[in-house]
């Protein structure tokens, strides 16, 4: 069992920047591919960023490309994501997300999820 705790959110400028976290506890963080996604009002969930176990390898969905940055740190059993040049459109609520498997894509499937914490960017 893994549980994940994110952090970080808040209220930006458009052109601002902010970090989330997600702490993970239980099983060995390194063991799993871990994703982040998103979920604005009315809108389904979409992916956002996965890194690899080892953090040797990182993805993004187009739009988030170039301004935002995923990392993990195995040592703490945290991953981050840095997101800089925050549009309006980016506002909503942020999973991290964690999978057992190799990242494959859209047909990941992510085992454990954490309870989101909340990103608003006023224009």
């Amino acid at each position: 069992q893994v549980q994940l705790v994110e952090s970080g959110g808040g209220l930006v400028q458009a052109g601002g920047s902010l970090r989330l976290s997600c702490a993970a506890s239980g099983r060995t963080f390194s063991s799993y591919t871990m994703g982040w996604f998103r979920q604005a009002p009315g809108k389904e969930r979409e992916f956002v960023a996965a890194i690899s176990r080892s953090g040797g390898n990182t993805y993004y969905a187009d739009s988030m490309k170039g301004r935002f940055t995923i990392s993990r740190d195995n040592a703490k059993n945290t991953r981050y994501l840095q997101m800089n040049s925050l549009k309006p459109e980016d506002t909503a609520v942020y999973y991290c997300a964690a999978s057992r498997i190799n990242y494959r894509g859209s047909t990941t499937p992510y085992d454990y999820w954490g309870q989101g914490t909340q990103v608003t960017v006023s224009s």
